[in-house]
């Protein structure tokens, strides 16, 4: 089972990738593509080229988990216009609600944390 905690790098691709790629292709695309270790424990996300379906790779310490969601109707469409970045960074939060089909950053939400009023 994979715990996504608030202290966890999440990284989003924001150009599409080719869905036939496996754990080790994606892993590819982390060190050519978004000049990133995939070893490091970062959860990344990608995105097919219709849209309609994200994967998620993450490495553990032990071994990669590579988890895959594909809508069966419409498409996602919380993900970040292209731009000059090929990445962007998601909080948990933001992560959930992407794979809710939410989209991420209309969402406004209280601050990790606050101090105690008394």
């Amino acid at each position: 089972m994979i715990q996504v905690t608030p202290q966890m790098r999440i990284l989003l691709a924001v150009t599409p990738v080719d869905f036939r790629k496996g754990i080790d292709g994606l892993a590819a695309v982390c060190r050519q593509v978004l000049r990133t270790d995939p070893f490091t424990g970062y959860v990344f996300i990608f995105r097919n080229k219709r849209g309609n379906a994200i994967k998620v790779l993450m490495y553990d310490g032990q071994g990669f988990w590579l988890c895959q969601k594909r809508l069966s109707k419409g498409r996602f469409t919380g993900w970040p216009n292209k731009t000059d970045a090929a990445l962007s960074s998601l909080a948990v939060h933001e992560l959930q609600l992407l794979i809710w089909n939410g989209h991420p950053k209309n969402v406004h939400v209280a601050p990790l944390w606050r101090p105690i009023k008394k």
